[in-house]
């Protein structure tokens, strides 16, 4: 039986989705974890709780 692959979504101006639990590596060798079924990654480095969303996307400074 084939694995299923794991499901990455890229939202147009928001996070990165990634389905079910997830293990990221940070620049300085960090390893931190989620165990939600969609963990949504921030890509706008406006998130207080890097690297994991935290909408601060949605407040747009002009």
């Amino acid at each position: 039986m084939t694995p299923r692959p794991t499901r990455v979504t890229l939202t147009g101006d928001g996070p990165v989705l990634v389905a079910g639990p997830v293990e990221v590596e940070l620049p300085d060798g960090t390893v931190v974890r989620s165990d939600r079924s969609v963990t949504a990654l921030c890509v706008c480095r406006r998130s207080r709780n890097a690297p994991f969303c935290d909408t601060s996307h949605r407040r747009r400074v002009r």
